[in-house]
């Protein structure tokens, strides 16, 4: 069948609506710390708390469309089937329904809804060994339904079972996975090399203990299946670029570079890496907690997505401006199922600009300076040929040089490893590593000593230093941005540093707007309210969270009125009227779209 993107997410959230699932909708792309991960890169990975035994607020049956970001294997974007961002279709039975029902029902949407040929489906079950029973429940409910026995595949733990490696007490148990022909109308196809796989039901049934698995109280099941990989077998294509996601931004490349894509080559890696890269920069920008290039953590990888876009702008042939009319096509495309990318387009667009702009104005002189390198490693190599037929060429970069490459052109590691590989070279990687060592300790400024809310104390006036920023992060959210973000601060007995997401230095009556709603706050004296409550009740009304903090069950939030509400661990005074008097006295540039403020109480 033909389907496009928006009816296929439509389809599959109906179908479990009217099983009476409710649609929880999709949360941020970033995680909360809870699963040791970055990004989500899962589907049910958000919902692990609820998985393993807390009570959900929309109740037991839930589903959703799930974005998702996987950026270990960046290099293999380029291809026809890699993507960098990628969405999840779920439901899920917390404690409720189980085998018998979703075998049922994932049968009814392949068949019924998806129009799949049942004789053709295959699927897989968990073999058994000797710390868990063979699952031949599932297998005998897939038959009843109609799916051929011989069909019916058992495969080992590694194929068909799920749990969470390393832990104890968790849930865990086999898995079902449904496969289809990669063509629907071959006769005959030999299982697994003809077939395509396309989903799984977990049916989480057992306990981990230390010496093995018992049987779990409450049942769950997990069912997760890929939309963009959905999207591609619906409709008979072999190309992941090729869906309705993707074809109007490829088109707009090549009406840009006046190159096709159908010609293949590099031209149509180059286009898929722009688009693929471009797609997940301004979903992670236009996030609710969204994020902005910078050199650690989610941001630097923000950053190298961005700027390897930029460098196959330049392969393409295309001003770099291209990542801002695909930007601009793709918000088209996800605004329905993403509102705040709407929300936020003018700001999106802006942030993307800004960093294409510095990288553009680094990129070509950079790639000189890695020119001048291999070109010294040449004349390195002929002159000692000359001199000794047997000598070996060097082919490492060396990693000195790989870190000026870093530290003054702004070309991350992998840039230079790409470039290296492409002139079939290597890169010292230790010795970049070692290289930067050296830099950040003799950078090193705060490291030591510091605590939690970045107080380098907790003393009566780093106290309420740290209470002062909750006011500071608040006012500009009011006089500048909604958008604006805490990104970093620093807290001792004379003075609070803040560092924020902005486009911007504060103009003047900016400075005097934010200054006078916060002495507001202080002149009328208002109690900091401490509450504990869950992160779902505490996101309900709406305070905010400061730097995705590794949240456990309960949650510690601030209250100052209404003017501030924020999740936080740190030290605070009682009332706002223990402050003095507010006071920006400085404003600074820490990097493309970060700005610092630095203010004192008198």
């Amino acid at each position: 069948m033909k389907i496009t993107s928006k009816e296929l997410r439509e389809k599959w959230l109906s179908f479990y609506k009217s099983k009476g699932h409710t649609d929880i909708g999709a949360v941020s792309l970033i995680g909360d710390g809870s699963t040791g991960v970055m990004f989500n890169v899962a589907g049910m990975q958000p919902l692990m708390p609820y998985l393993l035994g807390k009570p959900h607020p929309a109740g037991k049956r839930l589903c959703n469309v799930q974005g998702c970001v996987r950026t270990v294997d960046i290099d293999s974007v380029g291809d026809a089937s890699h993507f960098t961002f990628f969405e999840m279709m779920g439901n899920w039975s917390l404690g409720d329904y189980f085998k018998k029902e979703k075998t049922a029902w994932t049968f009814e949407l392949l068949t019924k809804v998806f129009g799949l040929d049942k004789d053709k489906l295959c699927t897989t079950v968990f073999e058994g060994n000797d710390a868990a029973p063979r699952d031949g429940e599932t297998a005998r409910l897939l038959e009843e339904l109609g799916i051929r026995k011989e069909h019916i595949f058992y495969l080992p733990k590694s194929d068909n079972w799920w749990e969470l490696e390393g832990t104890v007490g968790t849930p865990c148990g086999p898995d079902n996975e449904w496969f289809y022909p990669l063509d629907g109308n071959e006769s005959n196809p030999v299982f697994p090399d003809d077939y395509v796989e396309i989903g799984n039901d977990v049916y989480m049934q057992y306990k981990k203990t230390e010496n093995g698995y018992e049987p779990l109280e409450n049942k769950n099941v997990d069912t997760g299946f890929g939309f963009d990989r959905m999207l591609l077998f619906l409709n008979g294509l072999s190309d992941g670029y090729m869906t309705d996601l993707f074809v109007p931004v490829i088109e707009k490349l090549e009406e840009l570079s006046g190159k096709r894509y159908s010609d293949g080559g590099e031209d149509r890696k180059a286009m898929r890496i722009i688009a693929d890269h471009t797609r997940t920069a301004l979903m992670l920008i236009g996030d609710e907690q969204g994020i902005l290039p910078s050199n650690t953590g989610a941001g630097y990888i923000l950053r190298r997505l961005m700027r390897r876009s930029i460098r196959y702008c330049r392969r393409l042939g295309v001003e770099s401006s291209a990542m801002l009319e695909a930007a601009r096509i793709f918000i088209d495309i996800y605004g329905d199922a993403y509102p705040l990318l709407v929300e936020k387009k003018s700001y999106i667009l802006e942030e993307i600009k800004r960093e294409a702009d510095k990288f553009e104005a680094t990129l070509a002189q950079g790639i000189k300076e890695f020119e001048k390198c291999v070109q010294s490693l040449e004349r390195k190599n002929a002159f000692m040929a000359k001199s000794n037929p047997d000598y070996a060429a060097e082919t490492v970069i060396g990693g000195k040089q790989a870190f000026r490459l870093y530290d003054t052109y702004g070309f991350p590691l992998e840039l230079t490893e790409e470039l290296a590989a492409e002139s079939g070279l290597t890169v010292d990687k230790q010795g970049f590593e070692a290289a930067f060592a050296e830099h950040k300790e003799k950078s090193r400024v705060l490291a030591a000593g510091q605590f939690k809310g970045g107080l380098e104390s907790h003393s009566v006036m780093a106290t309420r230093y740290h209470t002062a920023t909750h006011l500071l992060n608040a006012a500009l959210k009011i006089v500048c941005s909604p958008d604006i973000m805490q990104k970093g601060s620093n807290i001792n007995e004379e003075r609070l540093r803040f560092d924020f997401n902005f486009s911007r230095k504060l103009t003047d009556e900016e400075v005097a707007k934010v200054e006078e709603l916060i002495n507001a706050q202080i002149k009328g004296n208002v109690p900091v309210v401490m509450e504990e409550m869950t992160l779902e009740e505490a996101r309900a009304r709406s305070f905010v969270g400061v730097f995705g903090d590794k949240y456990g069950e309960t949650v510690k939030t601030y209250s100052i009125g209404e003017f501030s509400k924020e999740i936080c661990g740190g030290p605070h005074v009682e009332r706002t009227g223990e402050l003095g008097t507010f006071k920006i006295s400085k404003q600074e540039n820490v990097s493309a779209g970060i700005k610092r403020i630095k203010a004192i109480l008198k």
